[in-house]
């Protein structure tokens, strides 16, 4: 018989974060190894749970739950949304330029899908979240990656970022806070990558599902609150906030000069109907979570969970020889830096494979985030203390050998 393959669209996409290292890790559990998790964000195996109350609205809801919604979401909870833009100080914004989703993940692909023809071109940051680079490809764009700077807090490199663009950039996709870096850009930067995206006519893809989870007292500024002429596209939604990962209840927003984008906007809407409509259970999650107690700030403010763990898995990394990292100002990771001339990696993959062998500890490699060369890892902390600890000092003692094997 003919083997029966995949699609052509796949030969780009590329999500390491679930990829093979982690089905080793799944084999090695079934034969009984317990493996230390530090590779997803997902919170609640680490036991940050949804709030309560949130839970609750959605069980006392259920009943009115098993029919279609409107394909762009339920009355209220696009009205929630609504009044967050307005808190956030994105203007304009009308229950109308709202789309609820499943989960962001859902809400980048078909913005990518969309937006696209064959050859499009699309200004991503590097080291990004993978899926944004995979959403492109597989719509049959080209994802062009422009440099964040390590010596500068991670933020974007301008220059590079400039020397991008062609006459084929259709949009420039901005993650603040930043997953995998945890850093938070000011607003003079955020001024500059508007003054850009105005110059060359691009739509910006805001992807800010981390602008709760701030760290040290930091601010968050919603890009598309800074200006009304450029089409902004902005991403949020329940999953790393309200420890919601689960629900799958995310959203776009679309403010700014949209008269110039009607066409694309149709576009949009037909996406969100051919999808009939997200999970509606999901969704009367929405409106009780933006509009109540903010809890996630107890776990991020100071002697918070996971400020705590925080501050101990970047003090316990960088007391690593060889190691470095920028401190992050939000989410839920560390971006490790491993000096080439201690640790002369030239396979990250399979780096991180051996790290797993040895001492049952998963991370993801850096050329996972579309980094480009073999010299960062990312790590999650949102294990508890000791657990924490225990998996620092095995990545400590895999490095340990590693120089030493390596020494000379």
């Amino acid at each position: 018989m003919k083997p029966i393959l995949k699609s052509a669209k796949l030969a780009n996409v590329c999500y390491d974060i679930r990829g093979p290292v982690m089905q080793r890790a799944r084999q090695l559990e079934e034969e009984g190894h317990r493996i230390l998790k530090l590779n997803i964000g997902n919170l609640a195996p680490f036991g940050f749970e949804a709030p309560d109350e949130v839970r609750q609205d959605v069980i006392l809801n259920l009943g009115a739950a098993s029919g279609y919604s409107d394909s762009k979401g339920l009355f209220a909870a696009r009205k929630a949304i609504m009044h967050y833009c307005q808190q956030k100080n994105i203007k304009g914004v009308t229950l109308d330029d709202i789309i609820v989703g499943n989960g962001v993940s859902e809400l980048i692909v078909m913005s990518m899908q969309g937006l696209l023809n064959n050859g499009d071109e699309v200004l991503l940051p590097a080291p990004d979240y993978p899926l944004w680079t995979a959403a492109v490809s597989l719509a049959g764009g080209t994802p062009r990656h422009y440099l964040c700077d390590e010596q500068s807090d991670w933020y974007p490199d301008l220059n590079h970022l400039r020397a991008q663009i062609t006459e084929k950039t259709k949009a420039l996709v901005i993650i603040n806070p930043n997953n995998p870096t945890g850093a938070l850009y000011p607003e003079s930067l955020l001024k500059e990558m508007i003054e850009i995206a105005r110059q060359h006519q691009l739509i910006v893809f805001a992807d800010e599902i981390y602008d709760k989870m701030l760290y040290d007292g930091a601010e968050h500024t919603s890009i598309a609150s800074l200006a009304d002429d450029v089409l902004f596209i902005t991403m949020n939604g329940l999953s790393k906030n309200y420890r919601a990962c689960g629900y799958r209840a995310g959203w776009m927003v679309i403010s700014g000069d949209k008269r110039h984008a009607t066409d694309y906007i149709d576009g949009l809407n037909i996406m969100a109907s051919m999808r009939l409509c997200a999970n509606v259970p999901g969704q009367y999650a929405i409106q009780t979570s933006l509009g109540g107690y903010q809890s996630v700030n107890d776990l991020v403010g100071p002697g918070g969970r996971l400020a705590r763990q925080r501050d101990l898995a970047y003090d316990l990394i960088t007391s690593i020889p060889g190691v470095s990292c920028v401190k992050p100002k939000a989410a839920l990771y560390l971006f490790p830096r491993l000096d080439p001339k201690v640790y002369p990696i030239q396979n990250d993959q399979r780096f991180v494979l051996e790290l797993l062998e040895a001492e049952k500890v998963l991370v993801v490699q850096g050329t996972g985030f579309n980094w480009p060369t073999p010299d960062h890892f990312r790590v999650v902390f949102l294990p508890n203390t000791d657990d924490l600890t225990d998996a620092m000092g095995r990545i400590a003692r895999f490095l340990d050998s590693y120089r030493k094997k390596h020494a000379g």
